[in-house]
C-alpha cells in the first residue's frame, strides 16, 4: 500500500516533478563530469608533467663540495666521486619501480675543443679552424637497459629531457657521434655534418666526434658538447662509472606528512609514508638501493607539479560543491512548492490517523524515488561531458565508474533529503482542522 501511495503520488504534477529531476539531472551531472575527471587528473597530470623533466638527480655522497655556476660543473676532472653504473638496473626493482618511467647517467667536464681542417693529401689536421672551451657531456641518449629479472628498459636524455629540441638527429649511443648546443655551434661555426676534436689533457688523449644535431634546450646544454656516455667514459678513463644521474618519476603532490623527515617516524608512520609514491619517500627508496649515493628531490620541478595538481582537483571540488548547492536550492524551493499545494492532501491523510512520521516518511520517499531517477540521467549526461573535458583538456577520456555512479547516487539522495528537509519538517507538523475548515 504504502509503495503503491508512492508511486501514484510520483506519476501526479508531472511538470513540477519534470522541473526537480531536471535540476537534479544538471547538478549531478556537472558532479559526475568533475569527479571523473578529479580522480582521473592526478594519473593525466603527472605523465603530462613529466615534459618537465626530471624531477629526481642522483649524486654520489661520499662527493667533494660542489662548485658549479650556471650548471656547469668547473670541478677538476678527477675531482669528486662516481658510481658504478652497473647498479643502475637496481632501479627498476624497488616498490614503486613502475612510477620510475625514466633515468639517465652523466659524466660532465669542461674541455678544449678545435673545428678543425683536414689535408687529404697528408691525412692529418693541418690547422684548426676555431678554438675554444666546451662543456663535453656524456649521457645516454636511446638505451636499452637489461633488467634484473631478465626484462628491458629503453631510457635515456631523451625521455629526462624532453624538452631538448634537435636539429637533424640524435648520436647513437658508442657511434663517434655527438649534438652540440645551438650557441657553441654560432660560437664555433659548427654544422651538422662538420667533424669536432676535443683535445684532451694529454698527447693524444684527443677525441674526434662528427656532428649530426644542433641542439636547443634554453640551458646550458646550448653551450655544450653531447654524446654517448660510453666515448666520455672512455675519454676521462671513468669506464663503467657516473656522475650523476636524472631521474624522472610519476609522483603525488606532497602534504604536511610526505614533507616529514623519515628519521622521525615510528614503523607504522614510516609504512604508510614509503606506501605513497611521494617524490621524497622515491627518493628513499632509489637511495637503499644504490649504495654510495645522494638523491635529490628538484624542488623546482616537484613542487611546481603539486601545486598545479593541488589548484587544479580544488578547482573541480569547488565546481561540484557549487553544482550540488545549486541543485539543493531547486530541490527545496520545488519541494516547498509541492508541500503547499498538497496542504488538503497531508491534512486528509492526518485525519484519518496518519501520524506526523508518517506523512513526512511518505514525502520524503517521493523526493528519494525522484532523487534516484535524476541521479541517474545525471551520471550519464555527466559521463559524456566527462568524456568531451577529458579529451579536449588531457587527450584521452575518463572510463565510467561503478564507484562514480554509487556516488552520485548517494549524492543525489542527500541533497535531495537536505533540500527538502524544511518543507518537509512543515508538512508534518501541520494541524488537519484548520486546513479541512478551509482556513
Amino acid at each position: 500500500m504504502f509503495l503503491r501511495l508512492v508511486t501514484d503520488s510520483f506519476g501526479r504534477r508531472p511538470r513540477r516533478k519534470l522541473l526537480t529531476g531536471a535540476a537534479l539531472a544538471l547538478g549531478m551531472a556537472v558532479a559526475t563530469a568533475a569527479l571523473s575527471v578529479a580522480l582521473d587528473v592526478g594519473d593525466r597530470l603527472a605523465k603530462e608533467f613529466r615534459s618537465l623533466g626530471a624531477n629526481l638527480l642522483v649524486t654520489p655522497q661520499a662527493d667533494s663540495l660542489p662548485l658549479e655556476i650556471g650548471g656547469v660543473d668547473y670541478r677538476p676532472v678527477n675531482a669528486g666521486a662516481y658510481l658504478p653504473e652497473a647498479d643502475i638496473p637496481k632501479l627498476k626493482t624497488i616498490f614503486w619501480h613502475n612510477n620510475v618511467i625514466a633515468f639517465s647517467p652523466i659524466i660532465e667536464v669542461p674541455v678544449s675543443s678545435w673545428t678543425p681542417r683536414f689535408s687529404p693529401a697528408s691525412a692529418a689536421f693541418v690547422k684548426p679552424a676555431s678554438k675554444g672551451d666546451a662543456l663535453l657531456i656524456g649521457a645516454w641518449s636511446d638505451h636499452t637497459v637489461v633488467l634484473p629479472d631478465g626484462g628491458t628498459f629503453a631510457t635515456g636524455i631523451r625521455q629526462t629531457g624532453p624538452w631538448w629540441q634537435v636539429e637533424g638527429s640524435w648520436f647513437k649511443d658508442g657511434a663517434g657521434e655527438c649534438i652540440v648546443g645551438r650557441k657553441f655551434a654560432e660560437k664555433t661555426g659548427l654544422q651538422i655534418g662538420s667533424p669536432l676534436y676535443l683535445e684532451g689533457s694529454t698527447p693524444g688523449q684527443g677525441l674526434l666526434l662528427n656532428v649530426v644535431g644542433i641542439l636547443s634546450s634554453g640551458g646550458p646544454e646550448d653551450d655544450a658538447v653531447v654524446t654517448s656516455l660510453s666515448i666520455a667514459q672512455q675519454y676521462l678513463g671513468k669506464e663503467s662509472q657516473y656522475r650523476k644521474m636524472y631521474v624522472s618519476a610519476l609522483t603525488k603532490p606532497e602534504d604536511d606528512f610526505g614533507r616529514r623527515d623519515p628519521k622521525t617516524m615510528n614503523a607504522d608512520e614510516l609504512e604508510r609514508w614509503s606506501c605513497s609514491p611521494y617524490v621524497s619517500s622515491i627518493a628513499y627508496t632509489i637511495k637503499q638501493v644504490l649504495p654510495g649515493s645522494d638523491v635529490r628531490v628538484i624542488r623546482r620541478v616537484a613542487e611546481g607539479e603539486g601545486q598545479i595538481l593541488t589548484r587544479v582537483r580544488t578547482l573541480l571540488w569547488l565546481v561540484t560543491g557549487m553544482a550540488l548547492l545549486a541543485a539543493a536550492l531547486a530541490v527545496g524551493a520545488s519541494s516547498a512548492a509541492s508541500v503547499i499545494e498538497r496542504r488538503t492532501e497531508i491534512g486528509l491523510m492526518k485525519a484519518l490517523g496518519a501520524r506526523s512520521a508518517t506523512v513526512g516518511f511518505l514525502l520524503a520517499a517521493e523526493q528519494l524515488l525522484l532523487a534516484f531517477v535524476g541521479g541517474g540521467v545525471g551520471y550519464a549526461l555527466g559521463i559524456i561531458l566527462a568524456r568531451f573535458l577529458g579529451e579536449k583538456i588531457f587527450g584521452a577520456a575518463p572510463e565510467p565508474s561503478l564507484i562514480v555512479f554509487l556516488v552520485i547516487l548517494a549524492l543525489a539522495a542527500l541533497v535531495t533529503l537536505l533540500g527538502s528537509a524544511i518543507p518537509l519538517r512543515r508538512a508534518s507538523l501541520y494541524d488537519p482542522a484548520p486546513i479541512l475548515r478551509g482556513e
